[in-house]
């Protein structure tokens, strides 16, 4: 096992982090272990026994990647840190009984995502969470990243050089695995810190609901929607413009999928557009589109320009356009709209006198709920969809005496 001191990046053996099973670096009293082996997994598991608190956090590489499936898995518990390369092995069932243990507080940062990672790629379902951002937004804080967070609490300052880092890459440079598990690092002492303001302010219970709401968080596949309408601004164009940006989209999917890069890195959706308006008839005039690049059009320019050809031929019957919304909530009347300005009025005198964001307080969405459904009680009032009991605790005498 290598020893790195991250001062002086001393090494046993150049760039034999990413190649064995196992590392270990020196970061002051910090000790950092690659977990890439079945004997990294079992020391991994043996650590975690009778811990009471694990921080988690996961790096995914769909900001370069065609998938954005889970690369690297940090854990940091007892004074240890763990950072394990899901690409390697498969932590989930080293993680099952910590993560889903109703014993075991899981720490997060932001974890929503995080959590469907965790479904979709490792089928883990953590069931005692405390989010660490959710709990600076219950106590008013204007900057909620972990970033600022870190530096407010513990003076603390830390990179965001890897924030959009390639994590899917091999071997990884130490700084890279560094920067990963600075996001476990610390993670314990400031969910004590904020835990202690909750409780100062009496919003812990705030924080234990919204905890409560996010163990039911879970991967929703979007696999069966209509790839225009993540085109922005596609809704009020003509049927066979419509019929001509799916099928360029479904062709850079293609090229995505099979070159392992993220959609937007092949041709961005303005490129898309730009080439259903201009009709490039050519690779060379393809080439010429803004946000398209001439490798791109030289080696799959023309299997584009046949599929938007074949297109063209299809008569407007065979043609697919913009999908039809399915039925929404109804409009709200104009009594409705008049009864929610004035719950909004509540909510925000509310919101200034505790310190707090007006949509963290309750959002208008909700509100515009509460105005169609016009509660009387509290009971009825927590029964409005969206509505929390801490929420119902803290406004509701006021909402129901507005309404």
């Amino acid at each position: 096992m290598g020893v790195l001191k991250s001062k002086a990046r001393a090494r046993t053996k150049p760039d034999s982090l990413a190649r064995e099973g196992r590392w270990t670096e020196a970061l002051g009293t910090m000790t950092i272990r690659l977990t890439s082996d079945s004997g990294g997994l079992l020391e991994l598991g043996e650590s975690l026994k009778g811990e009471r608190r694990v921080a988690v956090d996961l790096e995914a590489a769909g900001f370069h990647r065609y998938s954005d499936r889970v690369c690297l898995l940090q854990v940091s518990s007892g004074g240890q840190h763990f950072v394990v390369d899901t690409l390697a092995v498969d932590p989930a069932e080293v993680l099952r009984e910590p993560l889903e243990s109703p014993s075991v507080t899981v720490l997060l940062h932001g974890g929503d995502y995080d959590l469907r990672l965790l479904d979709r790629d490792l089928n883990l379902h953590p069931v005692s969470l405390f989010d660490t951002q959710t709990a600076a937004a219950l106590l008013g804080e204007p900057s909620l990243g972990l970033a600022a967070l870190l530096e407010k609490y513990l003076g603390v300052r830390v990179s965001k050089k890897y924030q959009r880092a390639d994590w899917a890459r091999r071997p990884l440079p130490d700084d890279m695995l560094e920067y990963a598990a600075s996001d476990t690092r610390h993670l314990h002492e400031l969910a004590d810190l904020l835990a202690g303001r909750l409780d100062e302010v009496g919003r812990r219970a705030w924080a234990e609901e919204e905890s409560a709401l996010m163990e039911k968080i879970r991967w929703n596949n979007d696999a069966d929607v209509d790839p225009v309408t993540k085109v922005k601004g596609m809704r009020g164009f003509e049927l066979r413009e419509v019929a001509l940006v799916r099928e360029a989209w479904l062709w850079r999917d293609e090229i995505a999928r099979e070159r392992d890069r993220a959609p937007f890195r092949v041709a961005g959706h303005p490129t898309l557009l730009e080439v259903v308006r201009e009709r490039p008839s050519t690779t060379s005039e393809l080439a010429k589109i803004r946000g398209f690049s001439p490798e791109l059009a030289q080696r799959s320019g023309k299997p584009l320009l046949d599929r938007l050809e074949q297109i063209d031929r299809l008569d407007e019957s065979d043609l697919v356009g913009y999908p039809k919304s399915p039925a929404g909530p109804r409009r709200p009347q104009p009594e409705e709209e008049e009864i929610a300005l004035r719950l909004k009025r509540v909510r925000n005198e509310a919101a200034e006198s505790l310190g707090i964001d007006r949509g963290v307080l309750m959002s208008n969405t909700v509100i515009l709920e509460i105005a169609r459904v016009r509660p009387g009680t509290i009971e009825e009032l927590t029964g409005v969809a969206g509505v929390k009991r801490w929420q119902s605790e803290t406004l509701g005498d006021q909402l129901l005496a507005t309404l």
